[in-house]
């Protein structure tokens, strides 16, 4: 498949040498990159990274747990390495290709950790997947019901980063297609809902200087097309997903504001949609346990990777084996 300046198609351009090696999975649609640390004589993780980062976004926390658990970190569909799928990018999607490498890879339970987006995956793990196959699920900063079009509680997705994916979308195109990155730090500074571009402001200048960041050069742009007009979770509803959650859930709460003037909510997720997250997992039979660190970053397995290790590492050993 062919595509714009970044991507497979453009190794060189595209991929830098990481400390660990990368290997490709096969689940029969995709082939799904990751790295992999530890012994298979200690639990299983798997951790499944935001979208716009790539496997060795953990690279850092890796390190901190490869002692205690064998790491599996993921590249998913659109992302790093592993396989585009123009048309295709769909929580159910996203989740099934993961079922797929547990099963074939792994061949063992996993705790499930994701971030963000990625938690929203790792949350439908612990719904969706076969029985047995999640010991637990680290949901890290997790955009539950914001990342929908029309949720149950609180901001939507239109009311908290929509508008900079559709951004993100239109100036750098699917697969890179259009390519306009000046044009779109241009349109960052005057095309954005003010409340939202003084947050991501916050953030510092995470889009850097002439080129993209790396991280951007491994990401598949219509990943940000189909979570903004809401295509990538039409089909998942997160209000049925969390009631029917089957296994113990560790939930950390990062930095988040809602902008009194336009009600706008600054970071992934509210304390009323955590709230109402608490309410279905508990009421599905499930332990839900709340970490709050109000001064984290949204990252922050990557800003802070020993808080972000010693969190899971202290949360896993209460789990039953």
């Amino acid at each position: 498949m062919t595509g714009g300046t970044y991507g497979p198609h453009n190794p060189e351009a595209t991929y830098v040498a990481h400390d660990y090696p990368e290997h490709a999975f096969d689940t029969g649609e995709v082939s799904l990159n990751y790295a992999t640390t530890g012994s298979p004589d200690n639990p299983a993780l798997l951790l499944i990274p935001a979208q716009g980062e790539s496997w060795w976004g953990y690279e850092a926390a890796m390190k901190l747990l490869e002692d205690d658990f064998e790491v599996f970190a993921v590249d998913l569909r659109g992302q790093g390495r592993s396989t585009r799928t123009p048309g295709r990018y769909t929580l159910d999607n996203m989740g099934n290709d993961l079922v797929r490498f547990v099963s074939g890879r792994i061949a063992r339970p996993v705790i499930a950790c994701g971030l963000s987006s990625g938690g929203v995956i790792a949350a439908w793990l612990s719904a969706y997947a076969p029985p047995g196959m999640l010991r637990g699920a680290y949901y890290e900063d997790a955009p539950l019901f914001s990342s929908e079009i029309a949720p149950a509680c609180g901001q939507g997705m239109n009311q908290v980063i929509g508008p900079w994916f559709e951004l993100m979308h239109k100036y750098l195109g699917d697969q890179w297609s259009v390519g306009d990155w000046p044009g779109l730090k241009r349109a960052m500074a005057t095309d954005l809902p003010p409340a939202l571009a003084r947050g991501l402001a916050a953030m510092g200048d995470f889009l850097g200087g002439d080129e993209p960041p790396q991280t951007f050069k491994e990401y598949d742009p219509e990943w940000a097309g189909a979570f903004a007009s809401g295509s990538a979770s039409a089909s998942v509803d997160h209000a049925r997903m969390l009631a029917a959650v089957k296994v113990p859930v560790l939930f950390t709460h990062h930095f988040h504001h809602v902008d009194e003037e336009s009600g706008r909510l600054q970071g992934a997720i509210s304390d009323l949609q955590v709230r109402h997250a608490r309410e279905l997992i508990t009421g599905a039979g499930q332990r839900f346990d709340y970490r709050t660190f109000p001064k984290a970053g949204h990252v922050m397995h990557g800003s802070d990777p020993q808080l972000y290790s010693r969190t899971l590492r202290e949360w896993s050993r209460t789990l039953h084996t």
